[in-house]
């Protein structure tokens, strides 16, 4: 009696593909990030939320994050980014009163409505930066909650 297994080309291909998967970008896992915002004064205007991938542009300039604007609640803001790929981040946040989507500044560059960053990096007479404001996404990872305070 002989025994015949099938071809090992088919199982070859199976093993292969199954490698290549875990290897090729785009199939990192990515994990939603929450963002909770509290200390807003009042419920005018919207809040606004940017994720920061880098330090270009960080924290005013969103031209370079993904971001989003939420109606403004003193009881507090929920911002959720969905498909965060594991990595380094920072949020920003401003709580725009008068709707012109900006943060303004007085004379001398001061911001007059409030703002918060991740980490609550609160630093004196200067913008935080991403290093004082960043934190890790990791792999694998299924919520992210990061809690901000935004004050003036």
């Amino acid at each position: 009696m002989t025994l015949r297994y099938g071809s090992p080309a088919p199982l070859a291909r199976a093993v292969l593909l199954a490698g290549l998967t875990t290897i090729i970008p785009g199939t990192v896992s990515a994990a939603d990030l929450v963002i909770r915002i509290t200390g807003i004064s009042e419920p005018l205007g919207e809040v606004g939320c940017a994720l920061y991938a880098n330090a270009t542009g960080f924290p005013m300039d969103r031209a370079t994050a993904r971001g989003q604007w939420r109606p403004a609640d003193a009881g507090g803001v929920t911002c959720r980014f969905t498909d965060v790929p594991e990595g380094t981040y920072a949020v920003s946040i401003v709580h725009d009163r008068n709707g012109n989507k900006r943060v303004d500044r007085n004379f001398v560059g001061m911001p007059t409505e409030q703002w918060g960053v991740s980490n609550n990096a609160r630093p004196r007479m200067r913008a935080p930066t991403f290093e004082e404001a960043r934190f890790t996404v990791a792999a694998g990872a299924s919520d992210v909650v990061i809690d901000i305070t935004v004050a003036k």
